[in-house]
Parts: structure tokens; C-alpha cells; sequence
């Protein structure tokens, strides 16, 4: 899924996803904003996509918050694949005997050999898989998540958030850009430099980072105002993981999430929202980490730290502004 480069071996993530999209109309989505498409287009239907994850990894925790926000729990069933996996793919070690119920697949690698034979990139989560031919449709993250709300509403629930409010789009997809670039590839590009002068300027911009969203969010609930937006969940993923395994294990260490108060509590105001903290385990996100790179955790061994307990203590946020896109449980 990422490459070196060779230049300071600075950490590149490989962007060259499987582009195909789920589309209502065929080749043109419903987002104003981006019209005709130029890729492959499949037909919105209930109960014909398998969203393949993993509660482990950031992207496609994404993918699960925003699935269960919208209400498409009955419409795109969930396949969780474990923590682990090895250079070949992630595996289905969760479920009875390893293998997923709906695809009988052993491993995620099968579904994108469905699809191409010849596919020798990663094999990433999330995926959208194509139930009747047990094939990979996209593993386009940011799309995957984009499109459960523009394709999709159809199905949504009626209280459903507008994760993507239009009066301030423009602005949002600033933001997320930053967000993206910044932090939730940020954290990486600390972890797996490959030399002091590339670890060095990656933990600055990481930290300006931060530290813009500390300000930011002094005075507004959310990263857009007064509601939850999908600019909000993206940035709560690599919260949610910061004091568990980026401070430490990607040498992310000027200060922790819990230590920085607007932003933590911030995250907390998420992870006590219906949607987000249900879909954190923190051991399967530990394990996954430390377990995984074995480049940079050698021993394999995975610390039982921090403790939890913080995430459900108050937050004082509400006074903030309304607690839209909230739910009973």
C-alpha cells in the first residue's frame, strides 16, 4: 500500500487505487460537485455489496463510522477482517473457521484476484466487493466513503447526517485536504521515515498541524461549525489511535492527544457520539501496529497503555453548538 521515496526516503503512500465507483445513474454521481464520472460505474443496490474492514486500520474505520451514521447497516452488509495480516492479505481470522460467511474467502486477496488475476498492488482496506461474483469493485477509500452518501441516500436513514453540507463544501474539502495530508498521512510519514532529516520535517508538519486544529476548534464544536461533517470523521480516526500507537510506535512524541485540551476533548465529543466509539477496539488497533511492523517493533510486543478509561469522561463541548447527527443508541 506505500512505497519510499528515494530521495531522503521520505514515507510516499501509493494512491493507485482500483478507481470504479457505485454510482445511482450510470457515470454521473449525484454530487453536484463532481458530475460525469471517468471510470467503471456499478448500480446502486441493497444487498449486493459486501464493505470488506478492518477495526484496526484508520481507512477503513472510516468506512464503518459512516456505514452505521447513515443507517446502511440492512443495505451493505460488513465483513471484518482480522487485526493481522501478512504481506499477502488481510485474513478473515475473526470468523468461524477463518472464513468470511457471505464470501467464503479465506483471505481479501481472493476477492481482487476475482477481479484481476494479475493484481499485484496491496491489498487494502476498506474494499466494496460484489456479492454475486465474489469480486473487488473499488478499494478507493476516500470514494468508498464519499459515495455511501451521495449514491446511497436513497437508502439512508431518515435522521441521517448531511456529512457533506453544501453551503460550506469548498471550504470542507480545504480542510480535509489538510486533514489528509497533515495528520492522517502525517502520522505515518513520522513513523516510517527512514532518516533523521526525514523524520525530522515530517514531526514539524505534523505538529503545525495540531496545533492549527487546537485553535480551530477552540471555538466551534465540530471541524465545519456546529455539526458533524465526514471532515470530522476522517480526522477522528487518527485521534482515536494517537495516544495508543502514534505517539509512541511512529515517534509522534511532542505531546499526547490527552494532553493537548481542545483537541481531546474534541475527541472524546466523537467517541461518545452513537457511530464513533462503538467502532474503536483499541487491542485489535494495537495489535495491528505493533504486531504488523515488524521494521519497527521487531519484538512484536504489544503494551498494554494507556488507559481507556479517559474517553468516556466528560467533554463539555455541548455548549459549543447543537449536537446534530447525534442518535440514541
Amino acid at each position: 500500500m506505500s512505497a519510499y521515496a528515494a530521495k531522503g526516503k521520505a514515507f510516499e503512500r501509493d494512491m493507485r487505487y482500483v478507481p470504479d465507483r457505485i454510482t445511482r445513474e450510470d457515470g454521473r454521481s449525484q454530487d453536484p460537485h463532481v458530475g460525469t464520472l471517468d471510470v467503471p460505474t456499478w448500480p446502486v443496490e441493497p444487498g449486493r455489496y459486501r464493505l470488506v474492514a478492518a477495526r484496526a486500520c484508520p481507512w477503513a474505520n472510516r468506512a464503518i463510522i459512516v456505514r452505521t451514521l447513515l443507517g446502511l447497516e440492512n443495505v451493505v452488509s460488513l465483513g471484518l477482517a482480522g487485526p493481522t495480516h501478512d504481506q499477502r492479505s488481510w485474513r478473515f481470522d475473526l470468523d468461524p473457521g477463518g472464513v468470511d460467511p457471505v464470501l467464503r474467502y479465506e483471505r481479501l486477496e481472493q476477492a481482487y484476484l476475482a477481479r484481476d488475476p494479475s493484481y499485484d498492488r496491496g491489498v487494502t482496506v476498506p474494499a466494496m466487493v460484489d456479492v454475486p461474483t465474489r469480486s473487488l469493485v473499488t478499494n478507493d477509500f476516500p470514494a468508498i466513503t464519499h459515495d455511501l452518501f451521495f449514491e446511497w441516500r436513497d437508502h439512508h436513514r431518515p435522521d441521517a447526517p448531511d456529512l457533506w453540507p453544501d453551503e460550506c463544501r469548498e471550504e470542507m474539502d480545504e480542510v480535509m485536504e489538510k486533514v489528509f495530508t497533515e495528520v492522517n498521512n502525517g502520522v505515518y510519514r513520522c513513523g516510517f521515515a527512514r532518516t533523521q532529516e526525514a523524520y525530522g520535517a515530517a514531526y514539524d508538519r505534523l505538529w503545525s498541524a495540531m496545533d492549527w486544529l487546537e485553535e480551530r476548534l477552540t471555538d466551534r464544536r465540530y471541524l465545519m461549525g456546529d455539526r458533524i461533517t465526514e471532515a470530522d470523521v476522517r480526522l477522528f480516526t487518527t485521534l482515536a489511535r494517537f495516544d495508543a500507537v502514534y505517539h509512541g510506535h511512529f515517534k509522534c512524541n511532542r505531546n499526547k492527544l490527552s494532553e493537548m485540551p481542545v483537541l481531546w476533548a474534541y475527541a472524546r465529543d466523537l467517541f461518545q457520539t452513537p457511530g464513533f466509539g462503538e467502532t474503536i477496539d483499541f487491542d485489535q488497533i494495537k495489535q495491528h501496529y505493533y504486531v504488523v511492523h515488524e521494521d519497527i517493533n521487531p519484538t512484536g510486543i504489544v503494551p498494554k497503555g494507556p488507559d481507556e478509561s479517559g474517553w468516556h469522561a466528560p467533554h463539555g463541548r455541548e455548549r459549543l453548538g447543537s449536537p446534530q447527527a447525534r442518535r440514541s443508541a
